[in-house]
């Protein structure tokens, strides 16, 4: 049963990215751009390594996860 709500969960987060991107894409323009993003543009083309973002998506899904799925 916990398979279940979990696989549901993950549907509706996935449905809800997707509505997010086709319909305001600006929400998420942040992405890569914010201070302690290592960015690298050459002319043969662009590195991007969103080690700040990166910390930011895993610190709010940390919080989701422990609001959803404490005992």
């Amino acid at each position: 049963m916990a398979l279940g709500k979990l696989i549901l969960l993950l549907g509706l987060v996935l449905v809800v990215l997707g509505l997010v991107l086709s319909f305001a894409p600006g929400w998420l323009a942040w992405f890569g751009h914010l201070p302690g993003d290592i960015r690298i543009e050459r002319e043969h083309g662009t590195f991007i390594f969103p080690v700040t973002s990166m910390i930011i998506v895993s610190v709010v899904l940390t919080i989701l996860v422990n609001l959803f799925f404490r005992r």
